[in-house]
């Protein structure tokens, strides 16, 4: 089972918020607003961070989010702010509710008072008490939160390694893990670097894909790399004789489609031999980045010809 969109938003966010990226954490913060989660869910996703990630990064990351929902606003564009979190009791007992939490999400009991009690009742009374006993987020997307944000930091192996494996105890699939990690560019999706951004084509994409041509000589080889929700459009590889093109995935999941026909899903390992003449597509799932070799089959008189754009609607009906 890979990301629903609500969980890529929730792990994209978390990731780009402990990278610092500003410039993109407001990209995805407005589609993330567009795809229906709130400003109150998305404030939370930041507030938790502050103790993954620190101060600065989750400070940062609620600027980010103040500055993208004004901008929204001064557009006109609907912004749900969302319900704030079912209140406790004023006499709640954070540290055992904390600790009930803490032990529960993990399966066992933590006792990190001999490194610190300090550390060890600010985890048990704050983090997993102040911080988890919101409801705006489920415990499953709070680690997806994590785990994403750990996955940006250097030097936290054994964390990220312990949430992955609390992420995992709570119903989090390996497919899922790996997406969550791949949740930014990866650069190293499979052996075949991505490449630079795409420009020259950028024309005929819907999203943003990534180029690299691997072989110029005796046979055509383009490594491309799609961000999560890019394609190409529908498009004929022209030839009298001969022709066509033969596509190699190599990492993520996405698509084939010929025109009249289903759409094919398509992951690591599979193929695509494409006819000459035939008016097809192919490009990433929604929430996944996708990588294949593009190989140029010879043929006479052979060219593209780029016909119109995906709809959103024919898009948005994949699965």
């Amino acid at each position: 089972m890979s990301l629903s969109t609500r969980q890529f938003s929730l792990a994209q966010i978390a990731a780009l918020t402990a990278k610092g990226d500003i410039p993109n954490l407001k990209i995805a913060v407005d589609q993330a607003l567009d795809n229906g989660l709130t400003v109150n869910e998305l404030k939370d996703v930041m507030v938790q961070l502050y103790a993954y990630t620190g101060f600065p990064r989750s400070l940062n990351g609620l600027n980010a989010l103040v500055e993208s929902v004004k901008a929204r606003q001064a557009k006109g564009v609907k912004t749900e702010t969302g319900r704030e979190p079912t209140a406790l009791p004023a006499n709640a007992d954070m540290a055992q509710k904390g600790t009930q939490t803490q032990t529960e999400l993990v399966g066992q009991a933590v006792d990190l008072s001999a490194l610190s009690p300090d550390i060890d009742r600010y985890l048990k009374t704050h983090l997993f008490g102040d911080i988890f006993a919101s409801d705006l987020l489920s415990w499953q997307e709070r680690e997806i939160v994590t785990v994403a944000a750990l996955n940006q930091l250097v030097g936290v192996e054994s964390q990220l390694n312990a949430h992955i494996g609390i992420s995992k105890k709570n119903g989090i699939t390996d497919e899922q893990i790996n997406a969550v990690k791949n949740v930014l560019n990866p650069k190293e999706m499979s052996p075949f670097p991505a490449g630079d951004e795409n420009t020259a084509y950028a024309d005929y994409f819907v999203g943003k894909s990534y180029l690299n041509m691997l072989s110029l000589d005796q046979v055509v080889i383009g490594n491309v790399t799609f961000e999560p929700g890019t394609r190409n459009n529908w498009h004929i590889h022209r030839a009298t004789k001969g022709g066509g093109q033969m596509l190699i995935v190599t990492a993520g999941r996405g698509y084939y489609q010929e025109w009249g026909k289903a759409a094919q899903v398509l992951k690591a390992g599979d193929i695509v031999h494409i006819p000459a003449n035939t008016k097809h597509w192919h490009g990433a799932a929604p929430n996944e980045w996708f990588q294949h070799l593009a190989i140029e089959v010879a043929g006479e008189n052979s060219g593209n010809e780029w016909l119109e754009p995906v709809s959103d609607e024919d898009y948005g009906k994949l699965k």
